[in-house]
């Protein structure tokens, strides 16, 4: 609700909020420091994020944001390793500023160890003949690697395993995958495990109640991913639901249980209502 609220005009979503006697957003003078830390790793699990979450936030090339994932997110060891070298995921130019602030016992801050192929990156990755050999073979991948992948496969395709090994890392470039190839059923693959876009996820994923949680903490979290989204549902909202208390009372009512998508949502409260 706090995030469909946010897509319309502040005056219209007081009202709502005040008919439907919902707190209003607070305002909060946490630094970045102190909000992020377990608790708001739970709440996002809670709400089945999809993988790329992971890196949407990692695109912010914030020391503190890289912290929070490399302690609270589980990312994948070769995640780790490039935070440790102060790789940037998003457009800054590296390497970033790596800072410490855990003083946990046993809260390592160490370079993961991946092992590399006798046969040397590509090598390895062109031997790899199971989804397993694939999948190690792949975690020696790192970001400054891309381009090299990608221009051994233009030379010569990899091998199947190898390629759907690549194109399930969250990291992997966008073009990559399009260079790998766009069957529909290559698709459906990649957004069972949770490779998506924003404005797709926003779209797509159910159910909406996840959805819209996980977008809402995404204003905190990764607020330009979570910004993509609100273009794609903002429309919608103040066509469909606008001002309308009582269509926004049938929202807080059936969202809940709803399955399906958020545009379908506020299509359905906003069609309840009309004369």
């Amino acid at each position: 609700m706090r995030f469909l609220l946010s897509l319309i005009d502040p005056d219209d979503a007081a009202t709502v909020r005040a008919r439907l006697r919902i707190d209003p957003p607070s305002e909060s003078s946490e630094s970045s420091e102190s909000r992020l830390d377990g608790r708001v790793a739970r709440e996002l699990r809670l709400l089945w994020p999809p993988r790329a979450v992971l890196l949407w936030m990692l695109e912010q090339d914030d020391p503190v944001m890289n912290e929070f994932v490399f302690h609270h997110m589980e990312p994948s060891d070769t995640i780790k390793r490039d935070i440790v070298r102060g790789v940037p995921f998003g457009a800054a130019p590296g390497p970033l500023q790596v800072t410490w602030t855990c003083e946990r016992p046993r809260c390592s801050h160490e370079e993961p160890e991946i092992p590399v192929s006798p046969l040397g990156l590509i090598g390895g990755l062109r031997q790899a003949r199971s989804m397993s050999t694939a999948r190690a073979a792949t975690r020696a991948v790192s970001k400054a690697d891309w381009p090299e992948v990608a221009e051994a496969d233009r030379v010569e395709p990899l091998p199947g395993f190898t390629r759907w090994a690549l194109s399930s890392r969250i990291d992997c470039p966008p073009e990559l995958r399009v260079q790998f190839g766009s069957h529909p059923k290559f698709a459906h693959r990649q957004r069972r495990d949770g490779i998506v876009e924003p404005r797709e996820y926003a779209a797509r994923s159910t159910p909406a109640r996840f959805v819209l949680g996980v977008l809402h903490l995404g204003t905190r979290l990764f607020p330009e991913r979570a910004n993509e989204a609100a273009e794609l549902l903002a429309p919608l909202v103040r066509r469909d639901l606008g001002a309308n208390p009582e269509a926004w009372a049938a929202l807080a009512q059936v969202l809940p249980t709803f399955s399906g998508p958020a545009p379908e949502l506020v299509r359905t409260c906003g069609a309840s209502t009309d004369v």
